[in-house]
């Protein structure tokens, strides 16, 4: 698939079908995700692949609570626009076939760099090459509300931050363009009140 396609056709998938994704497959977009840049080439990343029923399961229920934490502390309630489909995720997350846990090691980040530009790159490589392969992908944080009882769940040690959960599987929706602002609207040239308009 051209690459611009790719991009252009890439939408957050939330609602996934249980089939499984084979491990030749995951294999393939963690190499891709793996190839993105990164500060002083540290490769601070690791991913954890979750496919154990029980553990999704569990793991769903601390998304509940992370949901609700994060929603609490913000102060502000889930846009009416996604609602139903962060609703579906919410309540199906254990039923997508792999949840990806992306962390960072913050000792191999420098302190100049704020840690999610160490994996945010190689998390669009991830989903990029899994809407390339007709997987779909949806980026969510909510779980970083109650990130301790996440750490525990998995054992994931100190001085590892968990900045991503990646559900992957087969897309119940159709891929397409994603509503989203025109570039002229959101982009300046040399000055902050300098737009342009396209040719």
């Amino acid at each position: 698939m051209d690459v611009f396609e790719t991009m252009h056709t890439q939408k957050a998938m939330r609602r996934l079908k249980p089939d499984p994704v084979p491990d030749e497959l995951i294999w393939k977009i963690l190499d891709a995700a793996i190839c993105a840049p990164n500060g002083s080439n540290m490769q601070p990343w690791n991913f954890l692949v979750v496919r154990d029923p029980e553990l999704k399961l569990r793991l769903q229920e601390l998304y509940t609570q992370g949901i609700a934490t994060v929603t609490r502390r913000s102060g502000r309630a889930v846009d009416e626009s996604m609602g139903r489909s962060v609703g579906y995720l919410i309540q199906h997350l254990a039923e997508a076939p792999v949840l990806i846990l992306a962390t960072v090691k913050l000792e191999d980040v420098a302190s100049v760099t704020p840690p999610g530009a160490c994996i945010y790159p190689a998390l669009q490589n991830l989903m990029l090459a899994a809407r390339a392969l007709g997987l779909g992908t949806t980026l969510t944080t909510a779980h970083r509300g109650v990130e301790d009882k996440v750490k525990a769940l998995f054992g994931i040690p100190e001085g590892i931050e968990t900045m991503a959960l990646i559900p992957l599987g087969w897309p119940l929706g159709r891929f397409g363009p994603p509503p989203r602002r025109p570039a002229a609207e959101v982009a300046y040239w040399d000055d902050w009140e300098r737009t342009r308009p396209r040719d």
